[in-house]
């Protein structure tokens, strides 16, 4: 096996990156280790770089999503084998240990968050799901949060509304999805540039969240219909308003963020969530081995949103961040190897 390489942050706010050589990693029991092709980039990351809020210890790997080919697996592996081409979510960020983050060659994953990638899928296309995908399911699936039924195909249908305020980010192109798979009718929000986008994923109506009136467009819409609750994938300007909708429809009253720091009315549960958390229960193992594999092979679930290629190599792990901090509109900014 060749030697590993990765993108090392050596201290806090350390800019930039320093390319360098790092272990090569042996899977344990319930791990495989893969070589990644294609490693995307998420706000996350530029965050815990410029302004290390999250406990850490230097030096450092960061980075969630990857997609690559096994190179090798764990003792009691059997679902996965040397060659296979995979994607899954590398959770560093909650382990502490280097081998389960993506800014490097090789990368460790747990096999109950990564799934069988078909060939008909690039690498570049799926790098783009792990990190929104997870956040999506955990406050969609959770036991904690929505509790919703599991997605399935054939889907089953639950006669009841969900509504995700910020539909064509990296969270919201997944929560649309697995809502839709779930069984539910969704409703969304997105700039009006992205209102056919947020459609082909799915969504059963869609409005401009900086629309004067797009509270009262989606309360009216809403009428009549059962709310299983709603998902904010934005955040700050968003949370208020989802906070009034939800306070104004029929059904659940919990709205899952992406982000917190809101103190909702008596009546309305706000609850943040974190992506990694699925690996230590049943919704890891629901999403990356039950729904996800199928649903990719036949088309039914579709890596979004698209890839925007930042450069070739670790070494441009450091630019990629810094475009991602710029901004992006239904893209995601990737790096491949």
């Amino acid at each position: 096996m060749a030697a590993n390489s990765a993108a090392w942050l050596t201290e806090a706010k350390a800019h930039p990156f320093q390319v360098k050589e790092a272990p090569v990693y042996t899977p344990e029991a319930s791990e495989i280790l893969v070589k990644n092709h294609a490693i995307a980039i998420n706000p996350v990351d530029g965050s815990l770089q410029s302004k290390a809020w999250w406990s850490m210890n230097y030096p450092t790997i960061l980075g969630q999503d990857v997609a690559g080919e096994v190179v090798s697996v764990g003792p009691d592996v059997t679902r996965f084998k040397v060659g296979d081409r995979v994607v899954g979510h590398a959770v560093g960020m909650a382990t502490k240990r280097i081998q389960d983050n993506a800014f490097q060659a090789y990368t460790i994953l747990q096999t109950n968050m990564a799934s069988e990638l078909p060939d008909n899928i690039t690498y570049e296309d799926a790098s783009v799901l792990p990190l929104g995908l997870s956040t999506a399911a955990s406050g969609l699936f959770q036991d904690e949060f929505l509790k919703l039924q599991l997605p399935a195909e054939p889907r089953r249908s639950t006669g009841q509304a969900l509504l995700i305020w910020g539909g064509a980010g990296s969270v919201g192109s997944n929560a649309i999805q697995l809502g839709v798979a779930a069984g539910y009718e969704v409703f969304t929000t997105a700039s009006p540039k992205n209102f056919d986008y947020v459609k082909k994923l799915g969504a059963s109506q869609v409005f401009d969240y900086n629309s004067a009136t797009v509270v009262d467009d989606l309360i009216n819409a809403l009428k009549g219909k059962i709310l299983a609750g709603a998902m904010d994938c934005v955040g700050f300007a968003g949370t208020p308003l989802t906070v009034d909708i939800v306070s104004k429809a029929e059904g659940n009253k919990f709205i899952s963020s992406v982000k917190g720091g809101f103190q909702p009315p008596e009546g309305i549960t706000l609850k943040s969530v974190f992506g990694t958390t699925i690996k230590d229960n049943h919704v890891g193992k629901a999403i990356y081995e039950d729904f996800l594999p199928k649903a990719l092979k036949e088309g039914s679930f579709i890596p979004a949103p698209s890839p925007l290629v930042a450069g070739q190599g670790i070494e441009n792990i450091q630019a990629a961040i810094d475009l991602q901090a710029k901004g992006t509109s239904a893209q995601k900014v990737i790096v491949t190897l």
